[in-house]
């Protein structure tokens, strides 16, 4: 983020803070950052407020930087500190949590608030902004301590960027997921199971068509695929430190008086695949490929259609592999990663490293040398990248790959992640040609990230107008009258044959009603069977962009189908 823009999103959480405080006395404010799309402020309110309620807030917020108040900053001692917030916990905890003897403190006006400082220099250089929406957290995230509310917000330097970001997002919530998922009949979000999505038929031939695409790029590049069990000794879990780091995110049940726990990751199933008996440097880089079903504990407040769940399936896949072969592996799943992203259509893609995080595991000097291994692996293979310092896995750094949409939003899809330090939790080794054993380095990978997810992203990108070969129904076939259905009928089992997934209109519509239901369900091709086409053995293909073509034959049909799907192949 760009340091202005940091200030500017910084002195917004501050100015959303100091118009909460007048329209809603008695509030008690936590934390409030700038992040890397806008700014947030988490608070607990006397009276929880709801969605309606931020245009208000956003109206006394252009009021205070009509005022144009200065914005100061001082720095006082712990005890200044402590009796200015001594009606607030949450600010008293804070203060103690700093290890120096002073404390920062922001003003504007008759506000005041907890503060590192660096921000613009009076309200009057703000206003370009919008609140976004009211949600539900727990502070520190902690689900034992208070529920607290926050209102999300984004702000920019210029109107202009503020007015781009508002018709995007008019845009985004037009082609929500969710709303199309309900209007293609794809998916759907029941009470009963809230943050585990129910998939229907046409929902599920798009998760089988990812998956399909998957195993065969697998395939191509020598993986083997496996399936582990969904629960595992809690034992494991430990071993494998997942418990200590993860344990607030896991789904734990007792089995014969012992603990199992619902896998959060597939990684440790592989891992007692591959120790199940002693393994030579033939056999490596042995390359293990999973699609798993894990399920992990989030916050009802964070849920999201099928971008945030509780339940999803990761495309994951473990190298066992020798210090020598990592960087060509790692070179490789690049080449795989890029590979699907031209198939399914994302161009604007963006690499980036992640460090080790404070709370990581194993030897520095290891971390360092794993993540010039990833550094020569993506220069390699000739891509820009960029540092996320400190944002790697406990167990290793690790390349995220995001990517950008057509509405211009951007997305972290595919990760590479390399890891000592699991080897040595599970005694993870091969015999050398030495005839010693020797210790494997393990390279995690998920190429698609989460199917769920990946879903959803790709209905808001093609607006639910998928590509044909992923496309949950390619063709519908529209009788105008009931004399032509038994040349549909033909036209549709041929069609069937050759693979195309087909159906045929039943219903007693006129043919405009026809098309627009096909329509609303975003089907790639039409096919509009009136008397002339079935004396003359073809069909009318009304492609879903409106574009009509006349007089075409089964045979073409059939053709262009096989075409548009061998494209997807990998290559």
């Amino acid at each position: 983020m760009e340091h202005e823009l940091e200030r500017i999103r910084h002195s917004t959480a501050h100015l959303l803070a100091h118009a909460l405080s007048q329209l809603y006395p008695g509030i008690l404010f936590t934390v409030g950052p700038a992040t890397e799309s806008g700014f947030f402020y988490d608070f607990l309110p006397r009276t929880n407020l709801r969605e309606e309620d931020l245009p208000a807030i956003e109206k006394r917020m252009q009021e205070l930087v009509k005022k144009n108040y200065p914005v100061l900053f001082k720095t006082v001692s712990k005890d200044e500190a402590r009796e200015l917030f001594k009606h607030n916990p949450f600010k008293l905890e804070l203060i103690e949590q700093i290890e120096e003897p002073v404390v920062g403190i922001s003003s504007q006006g008759d506000f005041f608030d907890l503060c590192r400082g660096d921000h613009v220099p009076s309200t009057g250089a703000l206003g370009h902004f919008k609140l976004l929406n009211v949600s539900g957290v727990y502070w520190r995230g902690d689900k034992e301590k208070p529920q607290l509310q926050r209102v999300l917000g984004v702000a920019f330097e210029t109107a202009e960027e503020l007015a781009a970001f508002i018709k995007q997002r008019e845009e985004a919530l037009e082609y929500d997921h969710r709303k199309i998922g309900e209007e293609m009949d794809l998916f759907s979000l029941q009470p009963e199971g809230v943050g585990f999505p129910f998939f229907h038929p046409k929902g599920l031939a798009v998760i089988h068509q990812l998956q399909s695409f998957m195993r065969s790029l697998m395939t191509e590049n020598g993986y083997q695929e496996i399936a582990t069990p969904t629960l595992l000794s809690a034992d494991l879990w430990r071993r494998s430190g997942h418990s200590s780091f993860y344990r607030d995110s896991m789904y734990f049940v007792p089995i014969d008086d012992e603990e199992y726990a619902i896998k959060p990751m597939s990684c440790p199933g592989a891992f007692l695949i591959y120790k199940n008996r002693p393994r030579s440097y033939r056999e490596l880089p042995m390359r293990l490929s999973e699609f798993g079903h894990v399920h992990r504990r989030e916050l009802s407040g964070v849920l999201h259609g099928l971008m945030r769940v509780r339940a999803f399936t990761q495309d994951d896949a473990h190298i066992m592999c020798t210090l020598e072969q990592m960087e060509a592996e790692i070179v490789n799943v690049l080449k795989m990663i890029f590979t699907m992203l031209a198939k399914t259509g994302f161009e604007t893609i963006k690499i980036a490293i992640a460090t080790r995080p404070e709370n990581a595991m194993g030897d520095p000097e290891v971390w360092d040398r794993a993540i010039e291994v990833l550094r020569a692996a993506v220069e390699k293979s000739g891509y820009a990248y960029y540092m996320k310092e400190g944002e790697g896995a406990f167990y290793g750094p690790k390349i995220e790959v995001g990517i950008s949409d057509l509405m211009g939003r951007q997305w972290q899809c595919s990760t590479i992640q390399v890891d000592f330090l699991q080897p040595e939790n599970f005694d993870l080794t091969y015999v050398a040609s030495s005839g010693q054993k020797e210790r494997v380095v393990v390279i995690h990978h998920a190429i698609y990230g989460s199917l769920e997810r990946f879903f959803g992203i790709l209905l808001e990108h093609y607006k639910g107008k998928l590509p044909f070969w992923i496309a949950p129904l390619q063709a519908r076939i529209l009788p105008i009258t009931d004399e032509e259905r038994p040349y549909a009928q033909t036209v549709m089992d041929t069609l069937k044959h050759a693979g195309v997934r087909v159906d045929m209109d039943q219903s007693s519509d006129p043919l405009s009603g026809k098309i627009k239901a096909a329509q609303l369900e975003r089907i790639p091709w039409m096919l509009v069977i009136g008397k002339k086409e079935a004396a003359a053995n073809t069909v009318t293909l009304r492609r879903v962009d409106g574009t009509q073509e006349f007089g075409v034959t089964v045979d073409e049909l059939v053709r262009r189908a096989k075409s548009l799907t061998d494209s997807a192949r990998p290559n």
